[in-house]
C-alpha cells in the first residue's frame, strides 16, 4: 500500500492523530506527512477534518432524517443542479446519487420531529423537478463512520468462585 494510502486510511478513523506519531507508523519525516496532507487538501482528496459526537449524551435536542428524493433528471446535467439546490440548505448534512427506487439520498438535522418534516413538505417536496420524498427519522445509532456509538462495557471483575 502505497504512503498515500496508508495515510488516508489513518486519519480517516483518527483525524487528530499527531503528526509525529504518524511519521513513526508510515516510516517517513514530519516534513513528508505535512507536505503529503498538503497536497491532499489542495486537490481535494482530503476534504475537512470533522468530530463524531454522540449526541444522545448531551442535553442537545437533534433529530437526524434520511430522506428518499425521487426527481426528474435535467437534459444536459442528470442530477447534478437539483443535487446542488438541495446541498445549499443548512440543514442538509449529505447528499448521495443512489441505486434503486430513489435517485437521491438526504440527510438533514432538525431540533424536532416537526422541524424536519416542515423541511421536507415546505422547502424540498415543492423543488419542481422533485416527484416523491419518504422521510426517515434515525432512532438510535449503534455505529456511525465506523465507530460503535454507546458500546456496552465489559465486566473486568473477577471470578470469585468458592
Amino acid at each position: 500500500m502505497k504512503m498515500e494510502e496508508e495515510l488516508l486510511a489513518i486519519i480517516e478513523k483518527n483525524s487528530r492523530i499527531d503528526l509525529k506519531e504518524l511519521a513513526v507508523i508510515l516510516g517517513v519525516s514530519e516534513i513528508d506527512i505535512v507536505n503529503t496532507l498538503q497536497k491532499l487538501e489542495e486537490e481535494g482528496v482530503v476534504c475537512g477534518y470533522h468530530t463524531m459526537i454522540n449526541w444522545e449524551k448531551t442535553s442537545i435536542e437533534k433529530v437526524t432524517a434520511l430522506i428518499e428524493v425521487r426527481v426528474t433528471p435535467q437534459r444536459g446535467q442528470g442530477f447534478d443542479n437539483i443535487a446542488e439546490r438541495i446541498y445549499k440548505y443548512p440543514e442538509v448534512q449529505s447528499v448521495y446519487l443512489i441505486s434503486g427506487g430513489y435517485d437521491l439520498l438526504v440527510t438533514l438535522e432538525g431540533k424536532t420531529l416537526r422541524e424536519v418534516s416542515s423541511f421536507v413538505s415546505d422547502k424540498l417536496s415543492t423543488l419542481e423537478t422533485v416527484l416523491s420524498t419518504a422521510t426517515h427519522f434515525i432512532l438510535k445509532k449503534y455505529k456511525d463512520h465506523g465507530t460503535i456509538l454507546g458500546a456496552k462495557s465489559e465486566d473486568e471483575r473477577e471470578i470469585v468462585t468458592p
